[in-house]
């Protein structure tokens, strides 16, 4: 197979997936004919290709797709009848903390922000994907670790933790942490169809405390090490 037919097949099978697709999978289109340095040539051929169009080529986290520019979303967002619902101020406070201070516990988010996290918080950042537990620290209660996932990054459009906007001023205000990832999120919340807010919580009760767990579990490599992950 020439080249121009091997990116035709590259092109074709990226616009049509659904979701990212790493490398391996890629390769599964030629049957193992094409290697690993020679897919990648040709995918960056193809990113060169669609430069100044209204899509782009992009690596994420979890591999390579197609998706708009961001300066295409005020048009694609004319398309949907209602604008996306918010997350609430609680639910941005406490994802933007747990992006920029992984991995962390639940105690460490509430003294960052001062106040109780609702367990309605948590369930709905991890029902949407954004965070998973990763282990257990070594403390009284054995708290779960909360990080961010793939999912995350990918909704985000990053190909690693090293792509999150800069704190202006780390280590100040809850809102100082808030303000970077909101901003990268509204670029990404027309296309993702994202639940209804949920109403900040009033304070958990002892019931509601992380139950003690079994052995730690180590976080994964692509969280431990934020740094553009190849898939």
């Amino acid at each position: 197979m020439n080249t121009q037919d091997a990116k035709r097949v590259l092109e074709t099978a990226l616009i049509c997936a659904q979701q990212p697709l790493p490398l391996r999978e890629l390769r599964l289109l030629f049957d193992g004919e094409l290697g690993a340095d020679t897919l990648r040539t040709l995918l960056d051929e193809i990113a060169r290709d669609w430069q100044g169009r209204g899509v782009e080529l992009v690596t994420l986290a979890s591999g390579w797709r197609f998706q708009s520019r961001p300066e295409m979303q005020p048009y694609l967002a004319r398309l949907q009848p209602e604008k996306p619902p918010r997350y609430s101020r609680a639910v941005m406070e406490t994802l933007a903390i747990i992006a920029y201070r992984q991995p962390v516990t639940r105690g460490d988010i509430e003294d960052i922000r001062g106040v109780t996290v609702g367990t309605q918080v948590i369930r709905q950042l991890e029902e949407r994907g954004w965070i998973e537990v990763i282990g257990h620290r070594e403390a009284p209660g054995r708290p779960a670790l909360y990080a961010t996932t793939r999912q995350f990054l990918d909704d985000l459009g990053l190909g690693g933790l090293d792509g999150l906007p800069p704190l202006q001023a780390p280590g100040a205000l809850p809102q100082a942490l808030e303000s970077p990832i909101q901003a990268a999120l509204a670029q990404q919340l027309p296309l993702l169809g994202t639940p209804a807010e949920a109403p900040e919580e009033p304070a958990v009760a002892a019931s509601d405390a992380p139950a003690p767990a079994a052995t730690p579990e180590p976080p994964p490599a692509a969280l431990a090490e934020p740094t553009p992950s190849q898939p």
